[in-house]
């Protein structure tokens, strides 16, 4: 018996050493992701974005690849389209957004750069770094299926004025452009100036034929669009900082490996991170540059506390009607 018995296990032994050979290896699989810009190579939200590609491929060490393709100059669309790209999970796998495009999903999302919300540039920046934010992170996940990975932006938003203007009483009453949410409208009535909703492809037309007398926007804009040929006083009132997300689709990261998931948002975070740093100190570059050429000139705004004062109370309301007191107190509380 023991001999036939060995034989047999022999046999058996032989057979899965066999399977083991020939069975066909695990295949690596390569995940191709789609991002979107509105703009070129040279832009900080395309930059920020090629940040995110090099640092996933550095963070990810499994053994799929990845593939990125980025398309660009509005190839897809514009920002608004790449929101619902990346909540339907198609075309879009990763694009940075203005938060008002993602208003049409959560309404929180307009709560995370209105003006006169951050105090200064140290204050905005820890404000990104902290949980103060999350209730925004969670509802946007929640209605948008649109994963917040990380913050770009660091524009800083000044008047565009055809005349200088440093305290309330010269911007009393001045007609400004503003965009079309309810709070920038109430917000530059309470600095005491009259706003009018345009369309931004109109704004240079409406200083230059007079019917504003004022716009607001940050160094890139105002470079871009040649506002300083029509309002070539600056004035410094930092209003606002602009918080630009890079979005991820749920839908996507949803087929992905968990080990990979864990590199797309490490790298999303700290590319955020990187954008902010290129974009807030690159526009203060191209604000020195576009003076010393004589393209415009800077005036300093000596009320600010002022703007600040009068802006409090309408911000408190605007987050007090969205439920999200308690956010915009956790807001202010960060040191």
């Amino acid at each position: 018996m023991f001999p036939s018995f060995t034989k047999t296990t022999q046999v058996a032994a032989a057979g899965i050493l066999a399977a083991t050979l020939f069975a066909p290896a695990a295949q690596a699989e390569t995940f191709e992701l789609h991002g979107a810009s509105q703009f070129d190579e040279t832009h900080s939200y395309t930059r920020l974005m090629r940040k995110f590609e090099s640092l996933t491929r550095l963070y990810y060490t499994g053994p799929h690849k990845i593939k990125f393709v980025m398309h660009l100059n509005s190839e897809l669309g514009l920002e608004k389209d790449y929101v619902a790209y990346m909540n339907q999970g198609i075309s879009v796998d990763y694009a940075v957004a203005s938060p008002s495009h993602m208003s049409t999903f959560s309404k929180l999302a307009t709560l995370l750069d209105p003006p006169m919300l951050y105090r200064d540039a140290g204050h905005w920046s820890r404000v990104l770094d902290s949980d103060a934010i999350q209730p925004i992170v969670d509802d946007i996940a929640k209605r948008a299926d649109i994963l917040l990975l990380g913050y770009g932006g660091g524009g800083v938003r000044h008047l565009i004025v055809n005349k200088p203007v440093s305290n309330m009483n010269e911007i009393k009453q001045v007609p400004i452009r503003v965009m079309g949410a309810p709070i920038q409208t109430q917000m530059f009535s309470a600095f005491g100036m009259a706003p009018t909703v345009i369309a931004y492809s109109e704004v240079y037309n409406a200083i230059q034929t007079g019917v504003i007398d004022a716009a607001e926007n940050e160094a890139a804009g105002i470079q871009q669009m040649k506002f300083y040929e029509v309002g070539p006083n600056i004035s410094l009132t930092g209003h606002a900082i602009t918080v630009r997300p890079l979005g991820f689709s749920g839908k996507t990261m949803r087929r992905l490996p968990e080990d990979l998931q864990a590199a797309i948002r490490q790298a999303g975070k700290d590319a955020g991170t990187f954008g902010r740093v290129v974009e807030i100190t690159e526009g203060n570059d191209v604000m020195a540059k576009m003076e010393k050429e004589g393209k415009l000139k800077t005036v300093n705004f000596t009320e600010r506390q002022k703007l600040i004062d009068a802006a409090k109370p309408i911000l408190i309301n605007y987050f007090k009607k969205l439920d999200a007191e308690a956010m915009y107190n956790a807001i202010q509380a960060v040191k």
